[in-house]
Order: structure tokens, then sequence, then C-alpha cells
């Protein structure tokens, strides 16, 4: 897949693509990213992108000619393409691991990174598919939003990780053949790696037991604990077992009984 990031910082993410995953995955042809300086599709001597906002009010806006033009030229180099065209914005509906995976079908993605009070409506209403945000907070800018992003798709990509089973047992992993209403899987159990004992902190002897089965239950069960204990309102979302069901209940009466 391909992104393309319009941004008048395209400066900000040349550390960002020379390590990690997102350099990986474009030295593998897995992903291709190019950044577009919003500033090359101003018709002014001074590359002008911004304005005050009409009505009066703190802050600069982004002007719509040059987001216009800017996605306009991506799109004439491959007018088959069907663009994703996203404005990462504080308004926008939240990015979920859900929405990831929604991404990383998509064939071309144009990132819109907003600077100042934010981007003309018009282009909100009438030039973009969607519009994202991290979480809910104000940044400086969408180019942090915009590797966020990049990054939590393009590690979704078939080939991209070096086992595909990590990303299936992430937290917030969507199971594979559930219905398009669940947005949300578990946290992740607990991890640990040698030494078995550390500073008289032992791994969980089911680790050691080389059974398979309670080793699944028991990383099962603790992926339900832990979403209980911190993030409850995920259980709503997440299709249960009866085994899943009945273990929680025990759960919960415990904790009353202390």
């Amino acid at each position: 897949m391909k992104f393309d990031v319009i941004t008048i910082f395209p400066d900000f993410f040349a550390s960002i693509l020379e390590h990690g995953l997102l350099k990986r995955a474009m030295a593998s042809g897995h992903a291709e990213i190019e950044l577009h300086d919003l500033r090359e599709y101003t018709d002014d001597k001074h590359h002008t992108v911004d304005d005050r906002p009409f009505g009066g009010g703190p802050g600069m806006v982004f002007k719509p000619e040059p987001v216009f033009r800017a996605v306009e030229a991506i799109r004439s180099e491959a007018p088959e393409q069907n663009l994703r065209v996203i404005l990462l914005s504080p308004q926008g509906h939240l990015l979920t691991q859900a929405v990831a995976e929604d991404l990383s079908h998509a064939e071309r993605v144009v990132l819109i990174c907003g600077r100042y009070e934010g981007v003309d409506e018009r282009v909100a209403q009438n030039l973009v598919t969607d519009e994202i945000s991290i979480g809910d907070f104000v940044l400086s800018g969408g180019e942090l939003p915009a590797a966020v992003l990049m990054e939590s798709t393009v590690r979704l990509l078939p080939g991209v990780l070096g086992n595909e089973e990590s990303s299936e047992q992430d937290s917030f992993a969507v199971p594979a053949g559930a219905s398009a209403e669940v947005r949300h899987g578990l946290l992740d159990c607990p991890h640990y790696t040698r030494p078995a004992e550390f500073r008289d902190l032992k791994v969980p002897d089911v680790l050691l037991s080389g059974d398979h089965e309670k080793i699944r239950q028991w990383r099962r069960q603790r992926a339900l604990e832990k979403t209980w204990r911190r993030r409850p309102d995920l259980l709503a979302q997440v299709p249960l077992s009866e085994e899943d069901r009945s273990w929680l209940e025990s759960l919960k009466s415990a904790e009353e009984q202390r």
C-alpha cells in the first residue's frame, strides 16, 4: 500500500522513516510513503498556507486551496485508484485496532496533517473520506498522529512482521471471524522470558509446564482479568465463550468476598 503525507514539515518524518517498522516495510516493498510539502501547492511568493478565521478568534486556519490542490495532484497520478483521504483531527473518530485493520486493506491512503487552529471546514466536508483522531487530547499538528496511524496500519500488512501471529495476539486485536460490530479484542496477556527466576521473582509455573492447553487457558484468563480490571468497557464488545463468562464470574465473586 502507499501513504501520501501532506504536511508543512516534511523533515519531521526523516527519523521516523529511517528506523523501525516503517523503514522495514518500505525496504521490503510492502509499503511506500511519499511526503508532500503543502507549501509547494500555493501560488503566492510567500507560499502562504494559512489565514485568519472568519468571524474572528485566536489562531490561524489552513486555507482550502493548497490542500485541495495537493490531493488533486496526488489523485491525478493514478485516477483509477480509490483514494482514502484522511484528515488527522481531534474532531475525528477514534483510531482503533479495527480502524487500522480496515485501512490495511486500502490501496492508497492520503494523510492530511493539520496545524495551527485547524483546517478550513470545506476540506473536511468535501475532500476527505475519513477524519481520524488518535485520542481525546490536542496536539500542535497532525504529524505525530500520521506517524502513529501509519505504523499501526503497516504492521498489519502480511509479511511485515517476522511472525504473523504477533499482530493476531496484540491488545485490541479483533478476533478472526468476528462480526462487524466487534470493534476491539481483549488486552494482551502478561509475557515472561528468561531467566525463570529474577530477584526471587518467579515466572508462573504453568508457563514452564510444557502443557500447551493449560498455557492457552492461563493466557486467556489473564487477558480477561487484565481487561476486566483496566478496560472493562471492552468486555461488552468482545465475543465471550461460556468458559470465559464462568471464569469472569468466579473472579468477580472472589473479589467481592475479599
